[in-house]
């Protein structure tokens, strides 16, 4: 009975926290922000209220569905800041800053909502303007929440921000999609710092199942002993 109470206990530990993660699976839909190093793209580490670009930066933002900044979707596009200021010159007193704003799929998009086609801009502003001053000045009207998350750019979405949905699947280019909407979230980034991850409440209540488990099976363990 040892033996068996053993057998018990660990298939409840290989098996539950596996099917609960997956029932737990949630994102947010929102901005990210993005920094481009030659032809690379990187997840900001400050938000665009914060970023103070210098002339010749690339910048992107790109609306999508993510459960953290690990498997956010990049922006998508190759253009470089020559091209994307090419038709902006220099000027005294100034700086200019390359824009990428992706709209994302429309398996991201809304309910009710599709995407724009996704467009680069060259902001000329201010020496010591932020990024948050350069999207203003070429992708009105942006709009944010009272804790300062970008919600949208160039009035997309109508509405919302970084709610939590549930995720389901991948789009064809891998990117993660929507299966369905629910409560309100935290967001995740945008004109706030990242916040990281926690653990799904699938895997919470997975542990919580092996616990009462375990327990039941070293109690049958004594009461045969």
């Amino acid at each position: 009975m040892i033996r068996r109470a053993a057998v018990l206990f660990l298939a409840a530990l290989l098996a539950v926290p596996a099917g609960a993660g997956q029932a737990g699976a949630a994102g947010y839909r929102y901005w990210s922000f993005w920094e481009r190093d030659g032809s690379a793209w990187t997840y900001a580490t400050v938000g665009p209220s914060l970023a103070r670009p210098a002339e010749g930066d690339v910048q992107g933002f790109r609306f999508s569905v993510s459960e953290d900044s690990g498997d956010a979707a990049k922006p998508r596009g190759t253009a470089d800041f020559d091209a994307i200021c090419a038709d902006t010159p220099a000027k005294d007193g100034t700086k200019r800053v390359a824009l990428v704003l992706d709209f994302g799929t429309p398996a991201d998009a809304p309910s009710g909502e599709r995407p724009p086609a996704g467009r680069t801009a060259c902001a000329r502003v201010a020496e010591d303007a932020t990024t948050a001053e350069a999207l203003a000045s070429v992708a009105k009207p942006l709009r944010y929440d009272s804790s300062a998350l970008l919600c949208a750019i160039a009035g997309y979405p109508a509405k919302g921000c970084g709610e939590q949905v549930a995720t389901g699947g991948r789009t064809p280019d891998g990117e993660t999609a929507a299966s369905g909407t629910g409560r309100t979230g935290t967001g995740r980034t945008g004109a706030q710092d990242d916040g990281g991850s926690g653990p799904s409440l699938g895997l919470i209540g997975g542990a919580a199942v092996i616990v009462v488990l375990g327990a039941a099976a070293v109690r049958q363990v004594r009461r045969r002993a």
